[in-house]
């Protein structure tokens, strides 16, 4: 038996609504047809199972205002004013049932027709594999026929923002990221989640694979509902992305708070000398600019951290009760450690407490402004306070004692792990880790570890455009056309300007570029280089008090770009 959706518009769920949906229910029942019926209004209703849209043919839609028509995709449709369905319910059901007949044939050719998709992509860093993840869904979609609108959310937030109607046309979402992204504006579209990789890697592979598993975005608010419970990429793959995903929103968010406040504490040094921060300076310039980088800037690193980690996994209401945990964090010595500690445990508190707290309708609103917050934050502060907060702060200590008593073989060795880590996948899970790991010790005042991130990321890009000048028989001509863009994304630490040339040759590249960072950190370590700001590249190495010592700093990044540019000629052969 065919299954048949009506979906009647009600505005305040006016008597008339009601009446023109009972009418169909009757209807339908003296023909023995099934029917999912959903009245729609300022009041809610009663929402069509998912399973039945997935088994339907056809879907009624009567009356005006929003339908919810997104969540139908390429079902046949019928339309009806709630006047018609009163007047004479059989015709308007004789027409949907006409419709159904057709469904087999037209859906068959809506799935292979063009189609309106629009996308999100977004990386912790928000640099370059955004755009690239965009780029590659823009170039696959126009190869297949589709017509595509990319909103990229990056480090200077949402470029190319999709509109309400555009969403509304769109017969698919994509979203491609790596941090958490907000689904509450597609609720009831068809929505596929993946990584940015995989948009990069094979953008008409994504869009086939989207097109044919994509599941019905779940409705609701953001307030409302969990990220963690959107439809995505299949089951298992979402669960086991779950938690590097929220600590990578996490680490997006922090960044900026980085940043500021290390330019600032170098600026700070740069203008009023090394006592700049002594009270006897207050009033100064360089005095001014320590206060709003050290005590402003780097007092909020750990609460934002804890902050986003927690409002990825629980959405909004996890907000509070992450920063709240993560300034409990901050004030007990915890560092960045306890930041992430509190921000998981204010996460999945808050999102188990929404799951598991029913109220009546009329006082549903009161969950996300008052009692998610208020319980979910009670919770994670005992937690913190008398059970996480104390070990937390202990392990921090003797790593950051650790971390700064480095010296000799330690010192070479960890350069040379952090150093090799940020090649070894050119800006993924490998690359983050050993990023969102340095970038969060600054805010314990350990700042060599950063340094040989930055120049280990840097030597990859750099290496291989030096190895198209050196050995440019071992390339193709588009590949030493692409030295040029890699050496400027080298240059602004931009690892993932190697991507093209490990893509092509994986075997022999890969392990050049994992040779010279590892060299490049190696030597930075063992020099004493210490950074004190998360990104920029060669364009923050000039700032005063950046970086110590900054001609060993130019040393390991020559030393490392040769390293990977001698290895990648000597190993790869001439390109045909």
């Amino acid at each position: 038996m065919a299954q048949l959706l009506a979906v009647v518009g009600g505005g305040d769920l006016s008597t008339h609504a009601v009446l023109a949906a009972e009418a169909l229910r009757r209807a339908a029942g003296r023909r023995n047809a099934a029917l999912a019926l959903e009245i729609r209004g300022k009041g809610g209703g009663n929402p069509i199972p998912e399973a039945a849209i997935r088994e339907a043919t056809a879907v009624l839609l009567v009356g005006d205002g929003d339908l919810g028509e997104g969540r139908f995709g390429a079902l046949a449709r019928a339309r009806a004013a709630i006047d018609e369905v009163l007047t004479d319910v059989n015709a308007v059901l004789d027409r949907l049932l006409a419709g159904a007949a057709e469904t087999p044939g037209a859906s068959a050719r809506a799935a292979t027709g063009p189609r309106r998709l629009v996308a999100i992509t977004s990386c912790p860093t928000g640099i370059a594999h955004t755009f690239m993840a965009a780029e590659g869904l823009q170039a696959a979609a126009q190869a297949l026929g589709h017509a595509i609108r990319v909103e990229t959310q990056g480090s200077v937030g949402a470029r190319d923002a999709l509109t309400a109607p555009e969403i509304a046309a769109a017969d698919l979402v994509i979203i491609a990221a790596d941090t958490g992204v907000d689904r509450a504006r597609f609720a009831g579209k068809r929505l596929y989640a993946t990584t940015t990789k995989a948009a990069i890697r094979d953008g008409k592979g994504l869009i086939a694979t989207a097109l044919a598993e994509a599941q019905l975005a779940a409705a609701g608010t953001a307030e409302a509902a969990p990220t963690t419970d959107g439809p995505a990429r299949p089951a298992a793959a979402e669960r086991q992305a779950g938690a590097y995903k929220h600590l990578m929103t996490g680490v997006s968010f922090m960044l900026p708070f980085v940043v500021a406040g290390g330019l600032l504490i170098a600026l700070a040094f740069a203008v009023g000398g090394i006592d700049v921060l002594n009270p006897e300076k207050a009033g100064t310039l360089g005095y001014a600019l320590g206060e709003i980088g050290a005590k402003a800037a780097f007092a909020l690193i750990v609460p934002a951290l804890a902050g986003y980690i927690a409002s990825s996994i629980a959405d909004r209401p996890g907000i509070a009760p992450g920063m709240i945990g993560g300034m409990l964090a901050a004030n007990l010595q915890a560092g960045f450690l306890g930041g992430i500690a509190a921000g998981f445990i204010a996460g999945y508190v808050t999102a188990f407490l929404n799951t598991h707290i029913r109220l009546p309708r009329n006082l549903e609103g009161l969950k996300p402004v008052l009692i998610l917050p208020l319980l979910a934050t009670a919770i994670t502060g005992l937690l913190m306070v008398y059970v996480v907060g104390v070990p937390v702060a202990a392990v921090l200590a003797a790593l950051t004692d650790w971390l700064k008593g480095m010296q000799g073989t330690s010192a070479l060795l960890l350069g040379l792990v952090l150093g090799g880590m940020m090649a070894v996948d050119m800006g993924g899970p490998i690359n983050k880790a050993a990023y969102a790991s340095a970038a969060a010790l600054l805010s314990s005042g350990v700042d060599a570890p950063m340094a040989a991130v930055m120049l280990g990321g840097m030597t990859p890009p750099l290496g291989l455009a030096l190895a198209t000048r050196l050995f440019p028989t071992r390339f193709t001509k588009p590949e030493r056309e692409a030295g040029g863009a890699a050496a400027v994304l080298g240059a602004a630490f931009i690892t993932e300007g190697a991507i093209p040339f490990a893509a092509a040759d994986p075997l022999r590249v890969i392990p050049s570029m994992v040779a010279g960072s590892g060299v490049a950190g190696a030597i930075a370590l063992a020099s004493g280089v210490t950074l004190k700001v998360p990104h920029g590249g060669l364009f923050v190495l000039p700032i005063p008090n950046a970086v110590t010592n900054l001609p060993g700093a130019l040393i390991a990044l020559v030393a490392g770009s040769l390293v990977t540019g001698l290895m990648v000629g000597l190993l790869k052969k001439r390109a045909a």
